[in-house]
Formats: C-alpha cells, sequence, structure tokens
C-alpha cells in the first residue's frame, strides 16, 4: 500500500492491512489455500452455534466459473472477471432449535454469515491473498443457476485474487478509487453509556 492507513488505538496490522482491490492478476489459487480460507470462516461465532452459512465457490477457468459469474452486475464483471476464485456465503434463514421440532426464522443468520465472510477474508490477507466483498449481483438468479434451496438466502459474492499493482485495465473512475479506504473517525461511532451522535 502506498498510502499506510492510521490507527488511534494499537490493532493488530492485518485489519488495516485488509481492503477491497479490483485490480486482480488473474492468477491461479490452489485449492488448498481457498480451503484454509474456509477453515477460518467456518469458526466464526454464530448465534445459538447455529453456523447458518453455506459455502459455493469456482476457481477461475473451471466448469464451475459461470454460473457463479453469469449474476454479477455488469459494472461488477468488468474487473471480476480477473479474480482467480469467486465464493457466495448463503446463509441459512431458518432452523429447528434444540428442543422444538419445528422450522423457525434464524433472526441473526445475515449477521452470522456476515461475521464467517470477515473472517475468510482475514485468513485470506494473512495468506497473501486479496478479496473483495460483491453486493452487486442478481440473488434470484443466484438462487436459480445454482440450485440453492428456497430457506437459503444468497447474501453476497467474494472475489479473491492477487493484487495487481498496474491498475490500467480498470475504467478511470475504478482507478481512482483503487486504494484503501479511510473510516469515519472512532469517536464519532463510539458513545459510553447512552446512543449519541
Amino acid at each position: 500500500m502506498s498510502e499506510p492507513r492510521s490507527t488511534t488505538h494499537h490493532i493488530h496490522e492485518v485489519f488495516t492491512q485488509r481492503w477491497s482491490p479490483r485490480s486482480f492478476t488473474g492468477e491461479a489459487i490452489d485449492e488448498k489455500t481457498l480451503m484454509s480460507f474456509f477453515e477460518a470462516a467456518h469458526w466464526a461465532p454464530s448465534a445459538h452455534n447455529s453456523q447458518p452459512w453455506r459455502f459455493i465457490y469456482a476457481l477461475k477457468g473451471s466448469p464451475e466459473w459461470e454460473p457463479l459469474f453469469a449474476p454479477i452486475f455488469p459494472q461488477n464483471q468488468i474487473w471480476a472477471q480477473n479474480a482467480s476464485a469467486l465464493v457466495l456465503f448463503v446463509a441459512q434463514t431458518q432452523w429447528i432449535p434444540p428442543l422444538m421440532d419445528h422450522e423457525v426464522p434464524l433472526p441473526y443468520h445475515a449477521l452470522d454469515v456476515g461475521a464467517a465472510a470477515m473472517c475468510f477474508s482475514l485468513q485470506a490477507t494473512m495468506s497473501g491473498w486479496d478479496t473483495h466483498p460483491i453486493a452487486g449481483f442478481d440473488k434470484e438468479s443466484a438462487h436459480n443457476l445454482l440450485g440453492i434451496p428456497d430457506l437459503f438466502a444468497p447474501l453476497l459474492l467474494m472475489a479473491v485474487g492477487r493484487r495487481n499493482p498496474d491498475i490500467s485495465a480498470l475504467p478511470k473512475e475504478l482507478q481512482e478509487r483503487e486504494k484503501p479506504s479511510s473510516r469515519i473517525a472512532l469517536n464519532e461511532l463510539v458513545s459510553k453509556g447512552l446512543f449519541q451522535l
């Protein structure tokens, strides 16, 4: 990174090293490495230990790639096409809790899958890879193309790859954004006791 991020308080450097590039080299990632990211993801915390996450992945150039790539909105396909892998994070939205005999909603499924996605991304960063979460995709299309059951919801796609310092292949407007983003000052987000704006 040309402009290191700074923090108000000391934290592990992995949190500031992780960001979401769009410029990828397209080089292959081996499945053993990718599986280590899934290993980290499935150790995320979840409400009632329900573990509502499911992961669908495809490697660039494989037969599985197109059904994962096709639902991505065109403005994101421009750069996602150079990723080494695509991962769809899917959430189980209902479950049968212990001591019950019928399904009920899993109200925290999105939060739990978000935690798994962050664990996935941090492990990738620590392994020398990068990730970019993609919200811009057709969820209904993904549901149909990938055979996802009705009680499961596709929440986000993740592009995985090696960051390419040559950003010339990106459209001009994306080249300008190809750098680590800043954050709102911590003292504007944290309040003691009562909510404060």
